[in-house]
């Protein structure tokens, strides 16, 4: 929200109460209780009218302070973000006091607090990070119009005012509390979920506020209260409705944070390394679930509007397998229900007259896991609406009727997830489609979720839910997963999300064009969520609108299998790859046995998102913080912390270019090929190609040839490469098991004096041992000397 007219002044109408001076300061266990003064406080008489604001500065757990403000205290209204769901907080705080300031310390993150002005300065060992200087928090009473936007943009402020003095009519003001923090020069933000615009957010007003509005927009599916900054430290809002974000661009060196109420909490997050600080951040918003290695391989879907019938689906698994591109999860779409009875939960019976025997045998023949699609929402025409207006399992309107529309379904309701008897009702349905085959489901939708005048079961404030309410329907359907299947075998294929949505992964998305362009939109946006806590990404290989032209159909199948989870997937048209030419499915074949081959690095990756949070695919600057070129890639990206990417936007007649940071890399495809960074390369990438680069010194653990599919024994037939070792470097590579988070074995090496030495520990079988350096690649040997380098095993 911008309050001001320029930066002196404010818009006509708002009338502000900034926090001025500290009257009184209270230390408890973990922080200081202020109360603030909104005018200057010179005598007792000056303490008898205008609003006092009432700011906790505390340390929930180690490396990060929050800082809470209240202006009307009252119980706190529901639904909230559900802090440390996984692992608990790590306190460790300690609080001193001068003269005038009072400071709160944890770990090497100090906040200095001053008396008048009051102002806040959160430090570390080195330089102040950021600051809430003078007049940086306030309360602003805003006139109603300002706040008004267009209908269509599903704004929480096209809100209920029905409470007002005179029902039914608008209030003459709504109240924001707000806070800014100092941006540094050079300071860059990233984040606040999957945000398809331009991938450094300076200079961009951003609304927390999930909606389905495609990757060519400024609205998002997944809109998440918290960024991260290259200069040490993250920001996490604490607010689950909301939250309006001015990145630089009401005051062009300041953040400011607005939310609609009474109350807004942020928390800094301080960390020596961008990765440290996502692992403190899903340690307070939770760690993203453990996925089973089957999600890693070939996802494959006949696409939207396209035809299941059983020859075409025998056909495109069987020209997959023919092909050696073979399908591990088959995706049948929404048309697995009759048309206008989405969700009936209910296989049509004029296309699957015996859904448990169909699915079956697909799963048997060709070796693959079903998916199918669902949403939270039930059309009217559906065969179980009845059943869910008789149950109050849907949002209501304040009269009691079901809260409907016709976007998308014919008088759609939407599930109360509130409601224990509708959660238990919707359950039941999906645990019905499981006991026919079905192994994991698609969650489509979840963002448009009605919050003016409707009611929720609980009492739910609808503008808090409105985002909440994709978190509460992943897990809902994640825990069915897991109960019913085992823990660490659920997985979901999601499009909506907030704040503690990492948790029920896979992510994908949304609805994309088939273009370089978007495929561009789809690479900023995943980076986005990936610096926003979610560690894992996926999207619709080759776009979902329109038919690709095989050149666009060939990049984008390479970054596709490049990416954590990898999906074909279309609206009107197929993306099997012969569809494109059976140059396509060799290409194709070529990359995904890459991937399956990649497992037992690719799945020690997950192990780590799941224990620490750190995502597969991070943006450049996550692995290089001090190379500032890296700062601003948005067109390549680390697949984990050995991988370079960097997916081709260009016809095979255009050069390509991207950034190669310091050392000597070499090319995964092609060993006998290295470059030294820092540089930018240009380059013309054949159709068959795609620019992947091992960073020098990487112990790289690769499964067999030709394996056939990502789940397997990682711990057998393994060829270890190691890539050029600086003397005296020791590096090590730990091999999971791919049952659980149980590593089988670790594979060390280290330059001593000019030779190489591999050691394995535990339970592995290696076939062969290669060093690349140089652009030679020497086979390893018990004994003895390979060209210029000694290089010895021993096991």
């Amino acid at each position: 929200m911008r309050f001001n007219d320029g930066f002196w002044l404010l818009k006509g109408g708002v009338k502000p109460a900034f926090g001025l001076q500290v009257v009184q300061a209270t230390p408890d266990n973990d922080g200081y209780n202020l109360h603030v003064s909104t005018k200057p406080i010179r005598h007792r008489g000056d303490t008898l009218a205008g609003p006092v604001l009432s700011i906790r500065v505390h340390s929930p757990t180690e490396g990060v302070i929050g800082v809470k403000i209240n202006h009307f205290k009252h119980s706190d209204p529901t639904p909230n973000i559900a802090l440390f769901p996984d692992d608990p907080p790590v306190p460790s705080v300690s609080l001193s006091k001068g003269e005038k300031e009072w400071s709160v310390t944890t770990g090497q993150l100090t906040a200095q607090i001053t008396e008048n002005p009051y102002t806040i300065s959160f430090k570390s060992p080195t330089r102040t990070l950021t600051s809430a200087g003078y007049k940086h928090q306030a309360i602003y009473d805003v006139p109603y119009k300002w706040t008004l936007r267009s209908a269509s943009n599903n704004s929480c402020l096209m809100t209920d005012f029905s409470s007002n003095p005179t029902p039914g009519t608008p209030p003459e003001f709504v109240r924001y509390v707000h806070s800014e923090l100092n941006l540094s020069p050079g300071e860059l933000i990233y984040g606040l979920g999957e945000q398809f615009g331009a991938f450094v957010k300076n200079g961009q007003s951003v609304s927390v506020w999930n909606q389905d509005g495609g990757t060519s927009s400024e609205q998002a599916y997944k809109c998440v209260p918290f960024y991260i900054t290259n200069r040490n430290y993250g920001v996490f809002i604490n607010h689950p409705g909301e939250v309006e974000v001015e990145v630089g661009s009401e005051k062009v060196s300041r953040v400011g944070v607005s939310v609609a109420g009474e109350s807004l909490e942020y928390f800094i997050i301080y960390g020596e390394k961008p990765l440290d600080i996502l692992e403190r951040y899903t340690r307070i918003t939770g760690r993203p679930a453990l996925l089973p290695t089957w999600t890693f391989g070939l996802w494959l879907s006949t696409s939207f509007l396209t035809s299941y019938d059983e020859k075409t689906v025998s056909g495109f698994l069987q020209g997959m397998q023919d092909r050696n591109c073979p399908v591990r999860v088959f995706h049948l779409d929404c048309f697995w229900m009759k048309q206008y009875e989405w969700c009936s939960f209910t296989f049509d019976p004029d296309h699957f007259p015996d859904p448990k025997a169909y699915l079956a045998e697909i799963k048997r023949k060709y070796g693959v896991k079903i998916c199918v699609w669902i949403n939270p929402y039930v059309s009217q025409l559906s065969p179980i609406f009845q059943e869910a207006v008789e149950g109050g399992y849907l949002i209501k309107r304040k009269d009691g009727s079901p809260w409907q529309w016709d976007l998308w379904q014919p008088g759609l309701g939407v599930v109360d997830i509130t409601n224990p008897k509708a959660k238990k009702w919707y359950a039941d349905k999906l645990d019905a489609l499981v006991d026919l085959g079905v192994d994991t489901f698609k969650t489509d939708f979840g963002e448009r979720i009605p919050h003016a005048n409707v009611v929720f079961h609980d009492g739910s404030d609808p503008i808090r839910m409105h985002n909440t309410y994709s978190v509460l329907y992943n897990e809902l359907v994640f825990e069915l997963l897991e109960r019913r299947l085992g823990k660490g075998e659920a997985v979901v294929f999601a499009r909506s999300a907030t704040a503690g949505g990492q948790r029920f992964p896979v992510h994908w998305g949304g609805d994309c064009e088939s273009t370089f362009e978007a495929m561009a939109e789809t690479l900023r946006g995943g980076l986005s969520l990936t610096l926003s806590g979610f560690a894992f990404t996926s999207h619709d290989i080759g776009g979902f609108e329109g038919h690709p032209p095989p050149q666009i159909y060939h990049r984008w199948v390479a970054y596709g299998l490049f990416s954590s989870h990898s999906r074909l997937h279309g609206s009107m048209s197929y993306r099997v790859p012969w569809q494109y030419g059976e140059e396509a499915a060799e290409y194709m074949a070529r990359f995904l046995n890459a991937k399956h081959r990649l497992m037992p690095y690719l799945y020690q990756l997950a192990l780590q998102g799941n224990a620490v949070g750190h995502p597969m695919q991070r943006a450049m600057f996550l692995e290089f913080p001090e190379d500032r070129t890296t700062h601003y890639l948005d067109r390549q990206y680390m697949l984990g912390h050995s991988l370079l990417v960097a997916p081709v936007f260009v016809p095979s007649d255009e050069e390509s270019e991207y950034y190669i940071p310091a050392g000597r890399w070499t090319s995964f495809f092609h060993p006998e090929r290295t470059i030294v960074g820092p540089q930018w390369v240009k380059e013309i990438v054949p159709l068959d190609e795609i620019p992947v680069w091992v960073r020098p010194g990487t112990v790289l653990c690769l499964g067999p040839e030709g394996i056939g599919r990502p789940d397997y024994n990682f711990a057998e037939n393994l060829e270890v490469y190691v890539f050029e070792l600086s003397e005296g470097q020791v590096v090590n590579a730990e091999v999971p098991t791919g049952t659980d988070k149980d590593i089988a074995g670790i594979v060390t090496a280290e330059c001593k004096r000019g030779e190489v030495i591999v050691k394995v520990t535990g339970d592995l079988n290696l076939t062969s041992v290669k060093l690349a350096l140089g652009g030679r690649v020497h086979d390893g040997i018990k004994e003895g000397k390979e060209g210029h380098r000694n290089i010895r095993t021993t096991a």
